[in-house]
Order: C-alpha cells, then sequence, then structure tokens
C-alpha cells in the first residue's frame, strides 16, 4: 500500500503546472457527470483548450497529462483529495510549451493547430470502468468513459472536421495515447491523417533488481482496480492477459496507427520503479543511487546499463515497420518534450543531429522517416540535460 503510494506520488511531478503568460483556461465538461464520466470523486473531466488558426483550423492535437496511477482502494481514496483524482483541485489555467506551444519558432510543424490538454483525475490511464460504486469510500473508476466523453466534446467542437490529428501524452498520458491510439483514429475521419505520439510512456515489462518483475504484479493490480481489462486493447487482450496488456511492447505488436515513441533509454522514472523498486530493495541498496546516478556504484551503474539492453528488446516491436518513429535518447530523464527548451531548444537533447520537434514533424508529414537510437552508455550524448528532466 505504502510502496502503491509512492509510486504514483512519484510520478505527480510529471504535471506540474506552468502558470503564466499565454495560460490556457480549464472547460469542465458538466454534460459528462450524466453519463457516469467522472474523476475518481465524482466531479466533471476537465481540459485545456487553444483553438487553431490560419492553416491549422482544422489540426487538433491532444496531448494527455500524466501522473502515475492508484492500484487499490487506499491510494485511490487519497488520490481524490488531490487534482490527480479531482477537477475541483485542478488549476484553473495551464501554460502551454514544448508539443503544445504556441510559437512557431519553437514549435514549427504544431504551433497554430487546435491544442488540448486533457486532465488526468482517474489514475488508470483513461482506462477504468466499473459502474457500482460503493458508497463506503464513494470512489469513482471511470477513466475509460472520461476519455470517450473528452473526444465527443471535441468531436463536438470541430474535430470531427480534422484533416490531421494527434493523439499524445507524457508518462502515464503516454501509455494512455498508445492504448487508445487505434481508438481514436477509427473515431476520426478516414480522410484524416491521424497518429500518435508517446514521450516517456513506453514503460516496459522489466526485470528488477531480484530478478522479478514487480511492475507486472503493479500494474496487474491497477487493471484489477479499476476494471481496466475490457478497455484495453482487444488485439492485445484476445491473447495475453489483461496486464500484460498494459506493456506497450505488447500492445504496440498489433497497433495499426503510426506511432512515435519518444524515450530515455535510462528512464529516470523507470529506473526507481521498475529496475529497483523499494518494495524489492531490502537491504536499501539503491535508496540512494536511483535518486541520483552518481553516487551508484560500478556494479550499480553496469544494472543501470543492462536496464538499456531490456529497453532496447522491449522496443523491438517499434522498430520493426518504417511506419512508426523513434527517438531514444541515452539521457536520464523522464518526459522531454512538454517544455520549449528540450522539445527545440538550443540546449535540448538531439539523436542523430536531430531535435525531437524537427523528428516528430518530419515523421508525421511523411517529410521522412525517424527511427533512431542514440549512443549506447548512460549520459554519452552531450545534449543531454544535466539533471534529470521530468516535466
Amino acid at each position: 500500500m505504502g510502496r502503491a503510494k509512492q509510486l504514483w506520488s512519484s510520478l505527480i511531478v510529471l504535471a506540474v503546472v506552468v502558470i503564466g503568460a499565454g495560460a490556457v483556461p480549464i472547460t469542465y465538461i458538466d454534460s459528462a457527470v450524466a453519463k457516469g464520466a467522472v474523476c475518481l470523486d465524482g466531479s466533471a473531466p476537465a481540459y485545456h483548450f487553444d483553438k487553431g488558426s490560419g492553416s491549422g483550423v482544422n489540426n487538433w492535437i491532444v496531448h494527455m497529462e500524466g501522473g502515475g496511477w492508484c492500484t487499490d482502494i487506499a491510494t485511490c481514496v487519497q488520490r481524490k483529495s488531490t487534482m490527480k483524482g479531482s477537477s475541483k483541485l485542478m488549476n484553473k489555467d495551464f501554460g502551454f510549451s514544448g508539443i503544445l506551444g504556441g510559437k512557431q519558432s519553437s514549435n514549427p510543424d504544431f504551433y497554430n493547430w487546435n491544442r488540448i490538454k486533457v486532465r488526468y483525475c482517474d489514475g488508470s490511464s483513461f482506462t477504468g470502468d466499473i459502474e457500482a460504486v460503493d458508497p463506503a469510500n464513494k470512489l469513482f473508476f471511470r477513466g475509460a468513459r472520461v476519455w470517450r466523453a473528452v473526444i465527443d466534446d471535441l468531436m463536438a467542437k470541430g474535430m470531427s472536421n480534422a484533416q490531421n490529428a494527434i493523439l499524445s501524452g507524457c508518462s502515464a498520458g503516454a501509455l494512455a495515447a498508445i492504448l487508445h491510439c487505434d481508438e481514436f483514429k477509427s473515431i476520426l475521419p478516414k480522410t484524416a491523417r491521424v497518429k500518435c505520439v508517446s514521450d516517456a510512456g513506453f514503460f516496459i515489462h522489466g526485470k528488477d533488481i531480484s530478478g522479478g518483475s514487480y511492475i507486472e504484479s503493479y500494474y496487474g493490480k491497477v487493471v484489477a482496480t479499476h476494471g481496466s481489462a475490457k478497455s484495453l486493447p482487444v488485439s492485445c487482450t484476445s491473447s495475453m492477459k489483461p496486464e500484460l496488456c498494459f506493456f506497450p511492447q505488447y500492445v504496440v505488436k498489433t497497433l495499426q496507427t503510426p506511432l512515435f515513441v519518444i524515450n530515455a533509454a535510462f528512464d529516470s522514472w523507470q529506473i526507481k520503479n521498475v529496475l529497483a523498486p523499494t518494495s524489492v530493495d531490502k537491504r536499501k541498496e539503491w535508496k540512494d543511487c536511483k535518486l541520483d546516478l552518481k553516487k551508484c556504484t560500478a556494479g550499480q551503474l553496469q544494472t543501470v546499463q543492462g536496464y538499456r539492453d531490456q529497453m532496447l528488446a522491449a522496443l523491438a516491436p517499434v522498430q520493426a515497420t518504417t511506419t512508426r518513429g523513434l527517438f531514444l535518447d541515452s539521457c536520464h530523464a523522464h518526459c522531454q518534450g512538454g517544455s520549449a527548451a528540450t522539445w527545440s531548444g538550443a540546449q535540448g537533447p538531439q539523436v542523430g543531429n536531430t531535435k525531437m520537434a524537427k523528428a516528430v514533424g518530419d515523421w508525421f508529414y511523411d517529410r521522412s522517416t525517424f527511427q533512431n537510437v542514440d549512443c549506447p552508455l548512460l549520459n554519452c550524448n552531450p545534449t543531454c540535460p544535466a539533471v534529470s528532466t521530468e516535466d
């Protein structure tokens, strides 16, 4: 229970709110409440919408916020009293930057699109769907309904005329972008170019330091608590147990819609929670190391390096076809497309001498394919930020 709390709370930093010039106001979908499409506490779903203009008026990017998961009644009860479980507690404005940025100089391919930030308040990567509500805890597990309510609302506001569209997200939101990718394409006009982008959402079915897979049991609890099985891609659940279909490496094998994966080979969240989760680190030997890799022993660094090998193996389905894109840097980071600095800035990470904004733009518009894997060693890339990035 304490471990699950730690997992999602460590991810809450991914949704750190940037408020300032150009902040986009919140929109509540009050009409969704009657349909049971609600946050953990029963409040209305919400998003921020910056309308497109000029050549981008019929182009849409729907970006889902990250922020971990809740795995059981206790962690979900705790979560519902935060902005990750209740729209009543969310900030009213959100500054857009990076892949959602509105400046041509820093986001040349998408700056004038209709840009939407979907707030995350269900704790299941938008997959939960349980009708019953226990009067004792008053928890609503309705993430899948929330996602559909948002999409339906945007369709009514013009997305039904989309010519180009992207479903994207960061972390738990990026996982949601993969899980809902084919469904998103099926809802959009058949004539539209529709693709998906995952930024730090490629959570792997990895081995931890004990030789087991803590993350598999963790995702199993998420799926069971939220009733997620029926909302996961049938192309995966028809041949695997539902909790395995929370791992992109299995979903991508049968994914029909083009997907671009942005990820760090040494993903800082995965090093902490997939490779060295506290519950299996009985002697607390990894306590300092996983928070600051400079404090790792030579043996621990070798284990961290081995995580990259696990990551590359899991990414094989992404590299199996050129319709998919891959920007895999060797940074110690998590969520890199959310700020202008890392998305396209002069000091932002490059792979194959290319910044991620150009890589994604070229791939989306079919100007060129992009599948690049960075140099093999941790921080061998001089363009990596000096500290881990968690947007």
